[in-house]
Parts: structure tokens; C-alpha cells; sequence
């Protein structure tokens, strides 16, 4: 894969002419218009930055600006034009990163929102249906459970506003939505409501019938299959975080942390693609979901009685997820290194001042083809360290790529075989190729 501009960022609309942005809002309109203020001139600076990168970037590509006293020298100006795009690149990261501290910032308001209207739309569901059984003690104990589990979500989206809101606990170390603690997320909390539902009608029943129906309906010969895949669930969002904390550090896993968390993470890769392990694992847990919020709306008495059948395909899904964490990702690996030839160049042996070009794969991880992390790519060789350049092109970067980068070799490098070792853009180090430097 090669270098993009952004990384997965929004296309951006209009010319890169810096304009004015409003940013203030009139007094008394309120934290919330003040948080989307602010998101607003985040996102719209980010997007300032990135145009002015791409125009830079087109700009270089023709040549036209290099200095006139570099002009003559291949490897001077392309160190400069690398200089140029790699000071452009830090300004585009830093405003990416400013956009999604303003985001998660406001983000609590709509996790508090979306709760508060997952309860209005049962209350109306509840209004509908009752409108020929009419009102029962379940719908009202049905509601209250709505409306303290509701509660319980506000509470922790204030208590971390800083962080998303409620959706604090699902974001993981690299600053994704995790699948897999989303999907954890999604049992306990139907898990929850279920019990909860029957303690308010324990506490609300007449007689000493209904207490030991409602007591029954909490054995586990009733919710079996449901505690299964609660637990199950459970066991892969913890197993998935373990697993890839220690594939990252054994260097057999790549990890670049993103500007900001996405709702796209749930089905994609760390590169936006999208990924079947993930996209399985989410559409069969989410149908199981409703197959047993289904079921807890039909027997309010007891807890969801979930098929053998439908845990043992949630247990599958469970399993395949598992086994793409398991094979996803690998170390980056040097196949190659030899001397970068031009068309119409001699046959020669590699010297100092000839560029190297390293073949091999995994030098540009998912997530890591933002202009900002390429320019952090090195490559050792001997005991001497050179920052890969950045090559434009129209769209991104020749080099580096995922399986290709060119370097020069400095005039420190001293003559003899020395060993070349490649920094990728995740900061990991690959293997060492060795090369012949003659005088």
C-alpha cells in the first residue's frame, strides 16, 4: 500500500483558499452550541491544513520552487522537497488531532441523546400495543427499567465526557471503536435490562404466585443459552485485547493509533477496508440481539430464552472473529536491498551517494499511510541513520510504500558490507539485509 494524503480522511470540498471561520457563539446558546462551535472550527482548520498540503505537494511535483541552488544537485532537491511535505504533514497531524479531541469532547451529548430516545421509542411501542391489551405491570416495570438504565448511560457518558461519553469503555488503546467490546457491551446491556425488568416486578408483585413465577424465570434452565453467549462474548473482548497487546509487543503485529475513533471501525480494518472477520462477528451477534430483545418483549417473566442453535452460531461467529486476530497483521520484513537504477544508467556496484532501493513488505502498516507518519520512516545502515525522503506524486508518494522505499547511502557510511534495517511507520524494527559499499 502507499501513502495517502490523509489516511481515511474525509474528501475535501472546495479550493484550499484559508478562510475565515466563525467560531464564537452568542452568550446564552448553551455548552452544546459551544462544543459544535468548536468541532466545526476544528474540522474546517484540519481541512485548511490538508488542501494546503495537497497544493503543496502538487506544487513540489512540478519543480518549479526548488531553490536554484539545489536545483542541480537530484539528491538536494529531493531531500528538500521532502523537508517541505514533511513540515506541511506535522501541521495537517496536529489539526487532525485537534478535530478529534473536539469530537469526542461533544460526542457525550449524542450518547445521551441516543439513550434518552431508545427509551422514548418504548415508550411509544408500549403505547401502541396497549392501545387493545391495554396497560399491564409489565409495561410500566418495562419502562422504568428504560428509564434507569437511561440514567445509568448519562451518568457515565458526564462522568467521561472527555472521552466519548458512554462509548469511553468501547474505544480501545489505539483510539478505535474495539468489535469486540462493542459486541460484549450489547449483551451486558441486554443482559442488565433483562434482570432488572424482573427485580422492579418482583418489587411491584401482588402475591406470593407471581414472586415465585418471576423467581423461576430467573433459573438458569430458562436463561441458559443467553448467560452462554453473555459469557462468551465477554471471554472474546477480553482474550482479543490480551492477544493483541502481546502480538504488538513481540513485533508480530503492527498497531498505528488513529486520529479518532470512527463508527466505521466496527467492520473495517485499521486501513478503513472493510473486513469479514469483523463485519460476521457484528451482523450475527447484532440479529442474535434482537432475536432475544424479541423474546424478553414476549415473556417479560423470565429471561430471554435463547435457542441452543442460535448460541452455538453466536459461538462460531465468536470463533472465526477470534482466528482473524489471530492471523491479521505480521511483522515487516526486508526481502531485498539493491542499488536504485534509472533508465540508462551503467551497471555498478552500490557507493556512497547511490540510492538503495529496499524491497520487502509490511513497511507501511494499516493506518500508517498519513504523509506525517511516513516521514518518520528510517532505515540504518551500518551505524549510520537516514530518514526515508518522501517522493510525491499526483494523489501520494512513489516511496515509501508498503513493499518498496529508496534511500541514499550518506558519504558516513563507511566502505565494506554493512547491515540495513528499515524503522517502519509504526516504529517497528525488521530484519537486517546485508549490502557491499565500495570506494
Amino acid at each position: 500500500m502507499g501513502g495517502t494524503d490523509d489516511g481515511g480522511s474525509r474528501p475535501l470540498t472546495g479550493s484550499g483558499t484559508r478562510t475565515g471561520t466563525a467560531t464564537a457563539t452568542k452568550p446564552g446558546t448553551g455548552a452544546a452550541a459551544h462544543d459544535d462551535g468548536r468541532t466545526q472550527a476544528a474540522r474546517e482548520r484540519h481541512r485548511q491544513a490538508l488542501a494546503a498540503f495537497r497544493e503543496r505537494r502538487e506544487a513540489l511535483i512540478s519543480g518549479d520552487e526548488i531553490p536554484a541552488a539545489l536545483a542541480h544537485s537530484a539528491g538536494a532537491s529531493r531531500q528538500w522537497i521532502s523537508d517541505e511535505l514533511a513540515l506541511c504533514a506535522r501541521t495537517v497531524a496536529d489539526r487532525a488531532r485537534e478535530e478529534g479531541a473536539a469530537r469526542l469532547a461533544g460526542l457525550w451529548r449524542h450518547t445521551v441523546t441516543a439513550a434518552w430516545s431508545a427509551a422514548g421509542v418504548l415508550l411509544l411501542l408500549q403505547l401502541v400495543t396497549a392501545l387493545g391489551a391495554g396497560w399491564t405491570a409489565a409495561r410500566t416495570a418495562g419502562l422504568l427499567a428504560a428509564v434507569v438504565t437511561a440514567a445509568a448511560v448519562s451518568a457515565a457518558a458526564y462522568a467521561h465526557r472527555r472521552r466519548g461519553g458512554a462509548l469511553a469503555p468501547f474505544i480501545g488503546e489505539d483510539n478505535r471503536l474495539s468489535t469486540s467490546r462493542t459486541v460484549a457491551a450489547a449483551w451486558v446491556l441486554l443482559a442488565a435490562y433483562a434482570v432488572l425488568l424482573l427485580a422492579l416486578r418482583l418489587a411491584g408483585a401482588g402475591g406470593a404466585g407471581e414472586r415465585r413465577v418471576l423467581l423461576a424465570g430467573l433459573e438458569l434452565q430458562r436463561g441458559a443459552g443467553l448467560v452462554t453467549v453473555v459469557a462468551l462474548a465477554c471471554a472474546v473482548a477480553a482474550l482479543v485485547s490480551r492477544t493483541v497487546a502481546r502480538r504488538v509487543r513481540a513485533q508480530r503485529l503492527q498497531k498505528v493509533p488513529a486520529d479518532r475513533p470512527r463508527a466505521r471501525d466496527l467492520l473495517t480494518d485499521d486501513a478503513g477496508r472493510g473486513s469479514f472477520t469483523d463485519v460476521q462477528y457484528v451482523v450475527v451477534h447484532a440479529v442474535a440481539v434482537v432475536f432475544a430483545a424479541v423474546r424478553l418483549a414476549g415473556q417479560p417473566e423470565q429471561l430471554p430464552d435463547l435457542p441452543w442453535g442460535l448460541a452455538l452460531l453466536a459461538a462460531v461467529s465468536a470463533g472465526t472473529y477470534l482466528a482473524g486476530k489471530f492471523a491479521e497483521g505480521g511483522p515487516a520484513v526486508i526481502l531485498s536491498v539493491v542499488r536504485a537504477r534509472e533508465i540508462g544508467d551503467l551497471h555498478a556496484p552500490v557507493r556512497t551517494g547511490d540510492d538503495l532501493e529496499i524491497r520487502g513488505t509490511g513497511f507501511v502498516p494499516p493506518g500508517a499511510g498519513t504523509p506525517d507518519r511516513l516521514a518518520r520512516m528510517v532505515v540504518r545502515i551500518g551505524t549510520v541513520y537516514v530518514h526515508v525522503p518522501l517522493v510525491p506524486r499526483p494523489g501520494g508518494f512513489a516511496s515509501p510504500t508498503d513493499h518498496t522505499l529508496t534511500v541514499p547511502v550518506p558519504v558516513e557510511v563507511e566502505p565494506g558490507r554493512v547491515d540495513v534495517q528499515v524503522v517502519t511507520a509504526a516504529g517497528v524494527e525488521t530484519n537486517r539485509c546485508t549490502v557491499d559499499i565500495v570506494d
